[in-house]
């Protein structure tokens, strides 16, 4: 199934500055609507789905950092600040008020398309982790695991042994697929900083790991390896209810 674009709401006052920014989004898969004050983005908000709010701070009436501290009190809708002025007080107040990104004027389009789409991600990857932590059991290419019962069961249903350390890095890796993880970040994850361990250990643990759940282990296809990054997980991970099939 097709990706739906996602819907962005411009409000900005200028005319020449919007225009710009709906022309250039639209050509490049985004739904635009505009508005060029408050009352109207608040009609806009309320009659159509937003997905991300780019909001300029100057604005006739109520300015951009109250209109995106009332949004955040209401919404969690992704929010980029613009500003003529660009000088760090603005910004550090854009993003108190709750504002995900800020980008001062004049700016290059494609910087605010890519701006865009990287609040989108992590959006969409911190909705993920929630979803996934919320739940007690996991399936993953026919595995299933289970986090109140710490234990793996394989496509067969056969239980699969682990040591404590490997259902910690396991469990880590289905909370966050698709993401490179960092050895550094992992190990902080599992076994944090004050165990002693290093960074190596992961190593260690992903190699043991593979040789339980890989087909190949010297080809891994479920835990990859990313050169100077870390690893990925990389199948669907979906949740189970919790009374869900042993």
């Amino acid at each position: 199934m097709a990706t739906p674009l996602p819907n962005i709401l411009v409000v900005e006052d200028d005319r020449e500055t919007r225009l710009l920014i709906a022309k250039y989004l639209r050509g490049n898969g985004c739904n635009v609507a505009a508005a060029t004050d408050g009352r109207e983005m608040a009609r806009a908000m309320a009659d159509h789905r937003v997905d991300l709010l780019i909001l300029d701070v100057m604005l006739p009436g109520e300015d951009g950092l109250s209109l995106c501290r009332k949004v955040r009190a209401e919404s969690q809708v992704p929010i980029i600040m613009l500003t003529a002025r660009g000088e760090d007080v603005d910004r550090i107040l854009g993003l108190e008020m709750g504002a995900d990104d800020y980008l001062a004027k004049p700016f290059n389009p494609r910087e605010l398309l890519a701006r865009i789409n990287a609040v989108l991600r992590r959006q969409t990857a911190a909705q993920t982790v929630s979803t996934i932590k919320d739940a007690t059991t996991l399936t993953f290419l026919g595995w299933r695991i289970d986090f109140r019962l710490r234990e793996l069961r394989n496509p067969a249903g056969a239980r699969v042994a682990m040591t404590s350390a490997e259902f910690d890095l396991l469990q880590t890796f289905c909370e966050r697929p698709g993401r490179v993880l960092s050895r550094e970040t992992l190990l902080d994850l599992t076994q944090g900083r004050n165990s002693g361990s290093f960074e190596r250990s992961i190593d260690v643990l992903v190699s043991r790991i593979r040789r339980k759940i890989e087909t190949d282990p010297q080809d891994a296809t479920m835990i990859k390896t990313v050169r100077s990054g870390g690893y990925m997980f990389t199948p669907t991970v979906e949740t189970l209810p919790a009374d869900g099939p042993s």
